[in-house]
């Protein structure tokens, strides 16, 4: 399994490589693409997805009789890193090519330099009669951000402060040296095809398995792809006779959601309408749907670090191969009621659960479970793996806990809740 999320990760070096990666994973499962733009006709027992601007994803699958509720797995596949702008090339002293760059998300930006990176993203394409999006990834090393020796920055090791628009552009190449020359070819397009792009830095670093007994792994954009891996093997994996399964694969969770893509608008929302619609249910059936659904907004958690054990909750704290963490923070969607259903799903499945708060001094990050909550009121909890590092080009996991979340997000799936009375649940 963990093999597989290597190689997932190595083929997803964008959000929009991700989406495109879980599209091929869904067609191959004999999953039906759907366009928002065409009438859509669902069957009983039919198996569907959509995608929106190249880099988000919802699939789903249908029960053959009536359903009661949507069972949501909901992921992010944008990671933190650096966006190429357009027009980039910089010459210096008629030698080097550097590249003009933006921060994308929150990173150290320090842990970027020195690494092999290379470039992949998304082109907007002129054709005959209009326009189309093409993938392309460069898929070698093709650059590094090059530090600046100790010889010239004797006080590197009492801190430096980076500036974004100098202090990290990467080298490309020589004084001759094109990027868009080199997209065109990758892509298989003329350079003056190139309408428009989003076009992003990413480390080449390869997945490893390490520690004295192999118990920990290492590798880029754990967050969130260790996640929208495990949500995509557990999809693909149950069977629910009852609900609705949904797989939202969204974008943009790094910089807020609020985009078209994010879990911010209203795609859930419509995907779910979509579906009562064309299953002839009414707007009471939906809301009764939405109402008795549940969703697992998927996002990695922090783990104790070895070294700053002190930056963790005093009593509420995870660690590397301990299972999946439940999430807590006014920042999270997760309350009382639904991180207690999801530990006694995690329970029956017998998956060791973990409980994360922030320490009270240092907030943590967002996720995208209440930006989600804000468009369609699916009862949510936040979980995720523990990591080390997040946000850093290269992250680090247990071993034995991607396992443990396939499990969880299995069970989940499987599982049917039903309001017995009020804030009474069962499971089934």
């Amino acid at each position: 399994m963990i093999h597989q999320l290597f190689d997932f990760i190595q083929c997803s070096p964008t959000a929009s490589h991700t989406a495109a990666t879980v599209r091929a994973m869904l067609v191959q499962a004999g999953f039906t693409e759907l366009l928002e733009t065409d009438p859509w006709s669902l069957e009983p027992g039919g198996k569907y997805f959509t995608t929106r601007g190249m880099s988000a994803l919802m699939a789903f699958q249908v029960p053959k009789g009536d359903f009661h509720g949507f069972s949501v797995v909901a992921p992010h596949g944008d990671s933190p890193c650096f966006k190429i702008k357009e027009n980039p090339e910089l010459r210096v002293d008629g030698q080097y090519t550097k590249l003009n760059t933006e921060v994308y998300g929150g990173t150290p930006l320090a842990l970027w330099i020195d690494r092999p990176l290379s470039v992949a993203g998304r082109l907007a394409v002129s054709t005959e009669d209009g326009v189309k999006g093409v993938l392309v990834d460069l898929h070698r090393d093709l650059l590094t951000i090059p530090g600046v020796a100790i010889h010239m920055n004797r006080t590197v090791n009492e801190g430096v402060k980076l500036d974004p628009q100098k202090d990290t552009l990467p080298l490309l190449g020589g004084s001759e040296a094109d990027l868009k020359g080199l997209v065109a070819q990758a892509a298989g397009v003329g350079p003056e095809e190139i309408l428009s792009w989003d076009l992003y830095l990413y480390s080449r670093e390869p997945g490893r398995v390490f520690g004295a007994q192999g118990e920990f792994i290492a590798a880029p954009r754990l967050d969130d792809l260790e996640c929208v891996f495990a949500g995509t093997k557990a999809f693909l994996a149950a069977n629910n006779p009852e609900n609705v399964t949904v797989l939202a694969l969204f974008e943009n969770e790094e910089i807020g959601s609020l985009t078209r893509q994010g879990a911010c608008s209203p795609f859930l929302k419509e995907v779910l309408h979509r579906i009562c619609l064309s299953l002839g249910r009414s707007e009471e059936e939906e809301l009764r749907a939405i109402a008795q659904g549940f969703m697992l907004s998927a996002d990695n958690a922090h783990a104790v670090h070895p070294d700053s054990p002190e930056k963790s909750d005093p009593t509420n704290r995870c660690y590397l191969n301990g299972g999946v963490v439940v999430k807590h923070s006014p920042r999270y969607a997760s309350d009382a009621l639904t991180a207690g259903i999801f530990q006694k799903i995690c329970q029956k499945a017998g998956v060791p659960v973990q409980v994360y708060y922030n320490n009270s001094k240092i907030p943590g990050g967002g996720t995208l479970g209440n930006a989600s909550g804000a468009q369609v009121a699916l009862p949510t909890v936040d979980i995720g793996l523990p990591q080390l590092s997040m946000h850093s080009p290269y992250e680090t996991a247990g071993a034995k806990d991607l396992d443990y979340m396939v499990w969880a997000m299995k069970a989940f799936y499987e599982s049917v809740l039903v309001q017995t009375g009020r804030d009474v649940y069962s499971l089934r």
